[in-house]
């Protein structure tokens, strides 16, 4: 994997995005010189519309991103790759279609936009039919070597078998005298010099998979591998770098200190952040008012009670504050106290389930963002009763606490709605991987996700 501003990419998926650049940008000229032999007129210096074929190129692959074309259910399945494909390209269509028709005569070419449409489909599918089978196998797959044989092992063995693993695992060495748990590991004893062992497999990484480290660091094979230029990782930090989460089950207050992340040098993103904020919540509000009004009165209209849904959440540092929403379920649906969503939750109402579903229940929030007490991408608030029982079974939940909440973050883009303590545990694993790596680059990349999270709803509730 390659980093990006803290942000781990897969060299296959950034591989697979330059090209789709490359062809977008192709697909755009192509367009144009098919428009001007049509109307008899000279296509032109590439350099006179190098500008417009850039920014074509820069919206088509934004929308690309925002929609999920990279995401691991489209690279492993053509029939996802392809009904993202057409979404992404006709958005990104619909809106340059919409700028030139702001500004006619000095930005995009509607009359071209048809022809460069059904070219850059036609481009990127044959991309990944192309590319996607060299992806498939493990051409582009880092070489992992796994120093243990136990469950730790064992959990690397089944996420290196997933078809979406941008890693293969070339073998695993038992670095114990008790009986290992995956059954085609070498024992360390059998290998007679373990760097040489590397070398002659092209192991490009050695991760440590350890049980018990406490002694059993074997110091002076690590130092040969280290200085023969192969990558030494240790297990908690490639996980956390292969699934884009902090896994609690080997997580150590140790870890977390001495680790990369949670800088103090983000004086300068927050400040951007918090402008960022300002100036999108108070465009938005703008934009939404008369959608915000409108749903009030069919709430209204549809169930007896207020049109607004008010209720405590907890916040920055654990400061409590008023989350407003549009109201979804019933009055009496916390007659009892705060409880999770059910799968159809009885207490959602007619039209609560459907604002539910596009998420126009939270437009409300971004009054919360203009004010100061949300973000737009941060962890998502809950309510002071769950906080107080997460935080008694879930080591680390308070540190979810450090970052401000927000409307969408790392967690909702990644995992389905949470409704019990194990999805909490999860989105936990999500929400420190946040706190700890962000950057405006992962806010960036979030606001597009959510796109793909409004158009396809997995698991709202």
């Amino acid at each position: 994997m390659i980093r990006l501003f803290k942000h781990y990419v897969p060299h296959a998926v950034l591989l697979l995005g330059l090209i789709d650049f490359v062809l977008v940008f192709l697909a755009g000229d192509l367009a144009w010189a098919l428009r001007a032999a049509q109307i008899g007129m000279e296509a032109g210096l590439l350099k006179d519309r190098l500008g417009m074929l850039t920014a074509f190129a820069v919206v088509v692959q934004t929308a690309m991103i925002a929609v999920g074309v990279y995401g691991s259910d489209a690279l492993r399945s053509m029939r996802f790759a392809g009904a993202r494909l057409l979404v992404a390209v006709s958005l990104s269509i619909i809106a340059l279609a919409f700028f030139d028709w702001l500004l006619p005569g000095n930005t995009f070419w509607r009359s071209t936009l048809l022809y460069a449409m059904g070219l850059s489909i036609a481009l990127l599918v044959l991309n990944r039919l192309v590319v996607g089978g060299i992806l498939g196998n493990s051409a582009f797959r880092r070489r992992v070597l796994v120093l243990g044989a136990g469950p730790r092992a064992q959990r690397l063995k089944q996420l290196g078998e997933a078809q979406t693993s941008g890693f293969a695992i070339v073998g695993y060495v038992g670095m114990s005298e008790n009986a290992p748990i995956v059954q085609e590991a070498i024992q360390r004893s059998a290998i007679h010099d373990l760097a040489r062992f590397v070398a002659n497999l092209g192991v490009s990484e050695v991760v440590l998979a350890l049980e018990e480290r406490r002694n059993a660091l074997p110091l002076k094979d690590l130092l040969r591998i280290k200085t023969a230029g192969v990558h030494v990782n240790d297990f908690s930090s490639f996980l956390e770098r292969e699934t884009g989460r902090v896994d609690l089950d080997t997580l150590n207050p140790s870890w977390l200190i001495f680790s990369d992340g949670f800088s103090s040098g983000r004086a300068l993103s927050s400040v951007a952040k918090r402008l960022f904020d300002i100036c999108a919540s108070g465009l938005l509000l703008a934009i939404t008012l008369p959608v915000i009004l409108v749903f009030a009165l069919l709430v209204k209209l549809d169930s007896k009670g207020p049109a607004f849904f008010r209720q405590t959440r907890v916040g920055l540092y654990g400061e409590p504050f008023t989350v407003l929403k549009l109201r979804s379920m019933r009055t009496d649906a916390e007659a009892g106290g705060a409880k999770w969503a059910e799968k159809d939750d009885p207490r959602i109402t007619r039209l609560g389930r459907f604002i539910r579903k596009v998420r126009i229940d939270e437009l409300p929030q971004v009054w919360t963002v203009l004010n100061g007490r949300m973000s737009f991408v941060g962890p998502r608030p809950e309510v002071p009763k769950f906080v107080e029982d997460l935080e008694r079974e879930l080591p680390y939940y308070a540190e979810r606490h450090m970052v401000k909440p927000g409307i969408t973050g790392w967690a909702q883009i990644n995992y389905p709605y949470g409704a019990s303590v194990e999805d909490a545990r999860a989105k936990l694993e999500y929400d420190l991987y946040y706190a700890k790596n962000y950057t405006p680059f992962l806010d960036l990349l979030i606001l597009l996700q959510t796109l793909r999270v409004i158009l396809w709803p997995e698991g709202a509730r």
